[in-house]
Parts: structure tokens; C-alpha cells; sequence
């Protein structure tokens, strides 16, 4: 049987809207991953899959390989599942491997807010479901599973302190490839004191009885990430050293009134169909698109905060949409070389009501 490791993982920096990175293109985001992890192997390269949300439309993945300069023989395809595209990535490359369609991917995501030609948002849902913006959806959350403003500031410092301790323990820098005179993510050019922040913070999308913050909600960002992703026996034979091996994955669907609870059906679904609890998971990356999802996924499927985020997350670094799920990935890689862990799991929950999970074995 075929088995598809992740070998090699790396994101950019990560920018504000208009921030550092306003005047990279995706190409130009992606272009220096993709360059730097095939790097050696450039022949060896099936496809380039490369989840991307808001534009700038066309095959970006196509695009971004010949800004690289690799191989015409490289297609590349571009997909899009929302806030779920970059792990979607992984997803699909893992099965094409373990399908015997291909050896060799490069996946991840990218995301440009700041060139992005869009001005509103896709749909999510038709009217005759409702259509909310993510920040209503994630009210819709907080009422249905009770859960309060105090609850998710909490997390929300949690997430912020441990961000902190890990850029200052220089661990943030071991996944990031800088880009020309941008070496460090936007967030930790000037620290902020979340405490009073939270304090301060009204709610923003239902304001008399809502919950929601922009201080325990993620911003706006532009970045990448991309994952080596190849045939165990292939990975060995070419001198990389494994690191996570696809197990599994399950994507799941929720009404879309509820995104921020989709990743516990898809978790739930991956655990009992390889027969394991929660309890065996050692460690949980699940997207801080709002403090209020991370919360509502802990209580119903009974994380322990110590499994989940351990290096915080969007909450402080942010969320560039269509990478966000290759970092979370990304995350995983390195927290599994330097930690005594069997099983990981990253998830997300996205626009329209749409959970992702994958399970990653890790390799010693």
C-alpha cells in the first residue's frame, strides 16, 4: 500500500490587509516556497494543488510554479473550499499518493487580501438559508453552545501568550521563510496589551447581545504555506526523512448558520472510523478564525486546552484564508520533531458550513 509523509514544510511571514506583504502578488508569495522546497528535485514534482479564496481568479498554482521557474511539466491546480483550501490540499495530494496516481506534490495555500479584485465576499448560503457574514455565524455559536464573552477573552489571552512565548523563543522561525526585507510576522512588530484590549472590546456584529470582539477574532491577512508532500518509499529513497504520515482525513458539512462548529463533526467522524478517542490525539491544531470556534470545539469534544493551539495561532498571527489550513499543517510538522507524540489532528471549520479534519501519524 501506498502512503503519502509529509517531508518538508514551510510558510511565509504572515502580513496585515495592507500591511507588509500589499505588494506581493500570489505568485510572488508562493514562488519562493515552492522554488526552496523542490529544491533539488524539481523533476521529480507531479503537481503543484494550491487552495486559494479571494482571486485573483485564474490558476494561481500554474502561475506561481513559473514564477518559480520550475519544470513546464508541472501543471499545477488551483482549488478553493473556503477557509479549509490550503489542508484540502494536503488532502487531495495525500489520496492521489495513496491511490498510486502520482508520488510527488507540492500543497498549501495562498492567500493576497491586500490584491485581492474582489470587493464583497462570495455566498455562502442561498437566502432560503441565510447567508450570514462568518462574524453573525459565529454569534450564532456563542448562543447556541453557550458560550460567553468571558469564555472566549480568555481564550483569546491564552492564544495571545503563547504566540508571544513562541516568537520569542525563536521557534516561529524554523517554519518561515522570509521574504526580501521581511523577516518576521507583522503581529510581533508591536505587542499589544491584550488584557485591556479584551476589556475594552464591544462586540461588533450583534451589539447588544453579542459576544464577539475584534479582540478575540482573527484579522485580515496575506500569506502562504506549502508542504512537500511525497510516497513514503519514494521520500526515503530520495534521502528525506519523513515526518507526518497521512492517516486519514473526513470532511463533514453543518448548516451554514454554524460554521465555527464544523470541525467537530469531521474530528468526530475521523476518530471513530480509525477507533480512537480524543484521548489519543496529542495534539489539536484548530484554526483561531474566532476565539468562540476554538472554545465550542474544546466543549463538545472534551480537548483539554494543553492538546489544542499550543502555540497559539490566527488569534495574534492572523488568517490568510486559502494558507491557513497548510500552516496549521505546517504547525504540526515541527511540533512533532521536537515533541514524543503518535497522533495529531488538523482542522478547520469554513464559510457555507464546511469541516475539515485531517490525521496525521508521526513518524520517529
Amino acid at each position: 500500500m501506498y502512503q503519502a509523509v509529509i517531508v518538508k514544510a514551510k510558510r511565509t511571514v504572515i502580513g496585515k490587509e495592507n500591511g507588509i506583504l500589499k505588494g506581493f502578488h500570489v505568485q510572488e508569495l508562493t514562488a519562493p516556497l515552492l522554488k526552496h522546497l523542490s529544491a533539488g528535485i524539481e523533476h521529480e514534482i507531479d503537481d503543484i494543488i494550491l487552495g486559494n479564496v479571494v482571486g485573483p481568479g485564474g490558476n494561481a498554482a500554474r502561475l506561481s510554479a513559473l514564477e518559480a521557474d520550475l519544470p513546464f511539466s508541472i501543471p499545477g491546480m488551483t482549488i478553493d473550499r473556503q477557509c479549509g483550501a490550503g489542508l484540502e490540499a494536503i488532502r487531495m495530494a495525500s489520496y492521489l499518493i495513496k491511490a498510486g496516481a502520482g508520488t510527488c506534490y507540492l500543497a498549501g495555500g495562498v492567500e493576497s487580501t491586500s490584491t485581492s479584485p474582489f470587493e464583497k465576499r462570495a455566498r455562502f448560503s442561498p437566502d432560503k438559508i441565510g447567508d450570514p457574514d462568518m462574524g453573525i455565524a459565529a454569534e450564532n455559536v456563542a448562543q447556541r453552545y453557550n458560550i460567553s464573552k468571558d469564555q472566549q477573552d480568555r481564550y483569546a489571552l491564552l492564544s495571545h501568550e503563547r504566540s508571544w512565548e513562541a516568537f520569542e523563543k525563536r521557534l516561529f522561525e524554523e517554519e518561515t521563510l522570509p521574504l526580501p526585507n521581511v523577516m518576521h510576522d507583522e503581529a510581533f512588530m508591536k505587542k499589544r496589551n491584550l488584557t485591556k484590549l479584551l476589556q475594552k472590546a464591544s462586540p461588533v456584529f450583534l451589539k447588544k447581545e453579542g459576544t464577539v470582539t475584534a479582540a478575540n477574532s482573527c484579522g485580515i491577512n496575506d500569506g502562504a504555506c506549502i508542504t512537500l508532500v511525497i510516497e513514503e518509499q519514494k521520500a526515503r529513497s530520495l534521502g528525506f526523512q519523513p515526518v507526518l504520515r497521512f492517516i486519514d482525513a473526513d470532511i463533514s458539512g453543518v448548516s451554514p448558520l454554524y460554521p465555527a462548529i464544523a470541525p467537530v463533526s469531521a474530528i468526530k467522524n475521523i476518530l471513530k472510523r480509525n477507533s480512537l478517542t480524543v484521548d489519543d490525539i496529542d495534539l489539536f491544531e484548530i484554526n483561531e478564525a474566532f476565539a468562540v470556534k476554538v472554545v465550542s470545539c474544546m466543549q463538545e469534544l472534551g480537548i483539554r486546552e494543553e492538546k489544542v493551539n499550543i502555540r497559539g495561532g490566527a488569534l495574534t498571527l492572523g488568517h490568510p484564508y486559502g494558507a491557513s489550513g497548510a500552516i496549521l499543517a505546517t504547525r504540526l510538522f515541527y511540533e512533532s520533531k521536537r515533541r514524543d507524540m503518535r497522533y495529531v489532528i488538523a482542522a478547520l471549520g469554513s464559510g457555507g458550513g464546511i469541516g475539515t479534519a485531517v490525521l496525521f501519524e508521526v513518524i520517529k
